[in-house]
């Protein structure tokens, strides 16, 4: 594939590593040239494509995966990974299995893994009425099987600092050969030798390579990839909504759960919802001690909503689905939307203070007066994160969503803003009149019967100060 015309310029550099994962595990890699390249011959995604097509099925490999453009955070997890556990190992290679099956349905699923490695073929030797009435057990048979093929320590020997071992077993020759296990001679407690195929029987199996637990009991992890990634979620919900029940209906006592990068993001919005909600009580519990009041902090931070319908509609103009970094930017938003709301009705409060104008003067000054500064400060923060939006390089795509949270949700929530406070601003200022109002119409004659009560009466007996007369 190298040596196909433009392909030269395309590759920078192929490596393979054998055995990052285990012995029976190799990677192969491709480093591509650099975007602008990139974008005049192939992209990433079209090579991708068409490696696939040429390597096509390979004999005797039992998962082949092909990944692209998923560097950044969680990329080292796979988009669709389900756990199943059972205590019957059996039932779950089985559920496995369809379970594999039922996403080869879905065409953006691909590179799909049921979650079992055969592992490397194995002996496994079951011993006969014959050998147990000659006194033998598996222990001693398996003991004296593996000092022939991989040795017994008979010695160990101190040279300088080094301690060498002594191993005694069969020759090399012998070792590579099945034919040696028909052969082989097994020494009986009575000090005599049978051959081993006298006194056991072989069948053959495999290992598994690993075996994973959960709270006691086996899982297995079945998991693809999908194109783009961002689908994943539509195909998790399908599956729960179809295939998953009819497996948990045919296999009692099976269960299931989300892993790998759908873990990652429901740990990560857990602790997103506790976090996200004392940074909204410590910012209501910092306009409220400036502004001496219960009421006006909310309408400061009646501007938050606004500000996430305006990142989501920037994800829905850029084309970008929300993902966790979006939703760390909507929280960031939420601190910094507030600025101008707070700037607003302090100017009001303070009009109000010094000039002891009225609700509708210092609000409608306030919006006058602060209209440009806070235009001007949302424009030049979306133009320093315009960089950042607009980049398509892979180093930065994960930081994109974090990038438009914040640049389209300042940009819609500010000229919101400006239309938005003022309007509650008076209601709130008009509500309390009214409340105040009703408060004195219903304590009013009680209040003026103890004002009567305690204005001193004056003494006829004390004369009227007249400054006339001195």
């Amino acid at each position: 594939m190298v040596g196909r015309s433009g392909y030269e310029e395309l590759i920078k550099s192929i490596t393979c590593d054998i055995g990052i994962n285990g012995s029976h595990t190799a990677r192969v890699r491709v480093e591509l040239a650099d975007p602008e390249i990139r974008e005049k011959i192939m992209s990433t995604e079209e090579f991708t494509r068409r490696w696939r097509e040429e390597v096509g099925e390979v004999a005797g490999v039992k998962s082949l995966i092909f990944a692209s453009d998923v560097g950044g955070p969680g990329s080292h997890s796979r988009p669709v990974a389900i756990e199943l556990s059972h205590r019957d190992i059996g039932v779950l290679e089985r559920a496995s299995k369809e379970l594999a099956q039922a996403l080869q349905a879905y065409p953006r699923v691909k590179d799909i893994d049921d979650g079992f490695q055969p592992g490397k073929e194995q002996l496994d030797f079951t011993i006969k009425a014959e050998g147990k009435s000659l006194g033998l057990t598996a222990r001693a048979v398996a003991r004296q099987v593996r000092s022939a093929f991989y040795g017994a320590e008979v010695l160990r020997q101190q040279r300088g600092r080094n301690e060498i071992k002594i191993m005694v077993r069969l020759p090399e020759r012998e070792r590579i050969t099945e034919q040696t296990l028909d052969e082989l001679m097994i020494r009986t407690p009575a000090d005599t030798d049978v051959p081993l195929r006298e006194i056991a029987t072989a069948h053959r199996s495999r290992g598994y390579t690993t075996i994973d637990r959960r709270n006691g009991r086996r899982v297995v992890q079945v998991s693809a990839d999908v194109t783009p990634r961002s689908k994943a979620g539509e195909v998790l919900d399908d599956l729960k909504a179809g295939s998953l029940p009819v497996l948990m209906q045919k296999y009692p006592g099976l269960s299931y759960s989300f892993e790998g990068h759908q873990a990652e993001m429901r740990d990560s919005i857990a602790s997103l919802k506790l976090t996200s909600l004392l940074a909204l009580m410590v910012i209501y519990a910092m306009l409220a001690i400036p502004f001496r009041s219960f009421i006006q902090p909310l309408i400061v931070m009646m501007s938050i909503p606004f500000g996430i319908v305006g990142a989501f509609l920037g994800h829905l103009v850029m084309g970008y689905d929300l993902c966790i970094p979006s939703l760390f930017g909507i929280v960031a938003l939420s601190g910094v939307v507030v600025n101008d709301s707070l700037v607003m009705i302090d100017f009001a409060n303070r009009r109000r203070r010094e000039r002891g104008t009225s609700h509708y003067e210092a609000i409608h000054s306030a919006a006058v007066q602060r209209f440009r500064p806070i235009l001007l400060t949302t424009l030049t923060t979306f133009g320093g994160l315009a960089p950042m939006i607009f980049e398509r390089s892979l180093q930065a795509r994960f930081l994109i969503p974090m990038a438009i949270s914040l640049g389209f949700g300042l940009l819609f929530a500010t000229f919101i803003t400006l239309v938005i406070i003022p309007c509650l601003y008076l209601i709130v200022e008009d509500l309390r009149r009214i409340l105040s109002r009703l408060l004195r119409q219903i304590s009013g004659p009680a209040v003026d019967g103890d004002r009567a009560r305690l204005v001193p009466q004056e003494s006829p007996a004390t004369p009227a100060f007249d400054d006339k007369n001195g």
